[in-house]
């Protein structure tokens, strides 16, 4: 496959064992033995095995879930929350897909760009920032004639929680655009795929006070706020 082929790819293939370890991990040590069912009336279900290990039946529509509805999820288990906000829009967005016959049909990620590829940025972001925790999509968006405008509100990047996707805009598949700067956006787009918007009364709030703290660790934040003011200001 030449550079400039558009590489296809599922990221989290193996969606199932990602959720078990994600458990595990936030779950104090806890074995988990997860069943992945198509059941619509009974959408999660907890049986405690032994006092070491537990046992979870999850309805399948929960493998594309974002960390926010994952932590959610932990915390039901662990029966420390009784109203589940995340989990009940979650649900209310995805019924049509649980409802299916079909299995749902899996994104299909193009990284590889003509000058850029997301993937090796992708993995090597999840690991030095986020543990490798975040299990997502992403892929080059389509060039369109929004494309331009979209670049001009500075719109370089977006997540889905409802598709579990994010998306770069292919503006920044150039030669002139620096790899860090393309770093920098995926960085940025993770951090809403691993946060997810926080509340504050009804209002909900996607570039909080501790978002903006966490955008600014990373390692060319200076250089990549510097290159994006001077090429994408509003003047241009």
């Amino acid at each position: 496959m030449s550079a400039s082929q558009p590489e296809q790819l599922a990221l989290c293939f193996n969606k199932e064992e990602h959720v078990r370890e994600f458990f595990e991990k936030t779950l104090a040590g806890k074995s988990v033995e997860l069943k992945i069912t198509a059941n619509t009336t009974s959408m999660v279900s907890v049986r405690k095995k032994t006092s070491s290990s537990i046992s979870v039946r999850l309805q399948r529509m929960f493998l594309d879930a974002g960390a926010d509805v994952l932590a959610e999820l932990v915390q039901y288990i662990k029966g420390e929350k009784r109203e589940t906000p995340l989990i009940r829009e979650f649900i209310k967005q995805n019924i049509g897909k649980a409802e299916s016959k079909k299995p749902p049909r899996k994104t299909r990620a193009h990284t590889r760009g003509k000058y850029h590829d997301l993937l090796p940025v992708y993995r090597e972001l999840n690991g030095r920032y986020f543990n490798n925790s975040v299990c997502c999509d992403i892929t080059w968006g389509a060039r369109t004639r929004l494309c331009r405008k979209a670049v001009r509100k500075r719109t370089l990047g977006s997540y889905s929680a409802r598709t579990n996707t994010i998306r770069i805009s292919p503006v920044l598949d150039s030669g002139k655009c620096p790899a860090f700067f393309v770093e920098f956006v995926v960085y940025h787009e993770m951090l809403h795929a691993h946060m997810g918007p926080e509340k504050k009364g009804r209002r909900r709030v996607v570039h909080s006070r501790e978002f903006r703290r966490r955008e600014r660790l990373f390692r060319d934040y200076e250089k990549a706020a510097g290159w994006e003011k001077k090429t994408f200001s509003p003047a241009r």
